[in-house]
């Protein structure tokens, strides 16, 4: 072979090497992605079941409260009057005026035009009207003075009604209800609800109103001596 041959011959090998080291490479970075953790795209966004659901869980925590407030109006202990009024004031703005405005709005009346829960929507349209009615009770005797046994006594059996009422009525609702919102109204729609829940929470309660909501109950229950969750633990 000439050097002229050799040179060509050369060349071709080194070019041959390169392009198979590419497609190797190639193939690398492929299976490399392959293995790699799909990211969710709807990571971090709270769904609309979702949304309510750790609502109810500031309900339940004021509950806590309003237990507390119970025990001590019974056992004639000293009740905060601000840190009640501030609970109830909770429930007021958070609960009922946001919260439940929300499934008066966009949830009842989607299962009552399905005729589905009907009868179940019925009984938690009247509940909701009802804790208004306690919360107002709950409000104007919390800003009176609590010296006489009497008054005490008044309030406490409100605080005990909220409460007997509310608590399978949120249980209800996280169990039957919310669940069955999405097929309910299908995946479109289903995010579109949450598009609108986050949109009238913005509005209603401000930049980061469910985060503020906890932590003044935080403050609430530290108030009332009851913050430390592991004292709460069976021995």
């Amino acid at each position: 072979m000439n050097n002229d041959g050799l040179l060509r011959r050369t060349l071709v090998l080194a070019t041959s090497s390169i392009g198979v080291s590419a497609v190797l490479a190639a193939c690398t970075r492929q299976g490399a992605a392959a293995r790699e953790p799909k990211q969710d795209s709807g990571a971090g966004e709270v769904t609309p079941a979702e949304d309510l659901m750790r609502e109810h869980g500031v309900l339940r925590r004021v509950m806590f409260l309003y237990d507390e407030a119970i025990r001590r109006l019974d056992a004639r202990e000293e009740v905060p009057g601000g840190v009640l009024l501030s609970a109830a004031g909770v429930v007021r703005r958070v609960i009922e005026d946001y919260h439940e405005k929300l499934e008066e709005d966009f949830l009842f009346p989607r299962f009552e035009r399905a005729g589905k829960h009907t009868d179940l929507v019925a009984v938690l349209r009247r509940q909701h009207q009802a804790g208004r009615l306690v919360t107002d009770d709950v409000l104007a005797f919390a800003r009176e003075p609590l010296r006489e046994q009497a008054a005490r006594r008044k309030l406490a059996d409100r605080l005990r009604a909220f409460n007997r009422m509310y608590r399978p009525h949120a249980a209800r609702e996280d169990t039957v209800l919310f669940p069955a919102l999405r097929a309910l109204v299908g995946g479109k729609a289903y995010a579109d609800l949450g598009e609108q829940f986050e949109e009238k929470e913005h509005r209603m309660l401000g930049d980061e109103g469910f985060e503020k909501a906890v932590a003044e109950v935080n403050e609430l229950e530290a108030a009332f001596g009851i913050a430390d969750l592991a004292s709460f633990t069976p021995t």
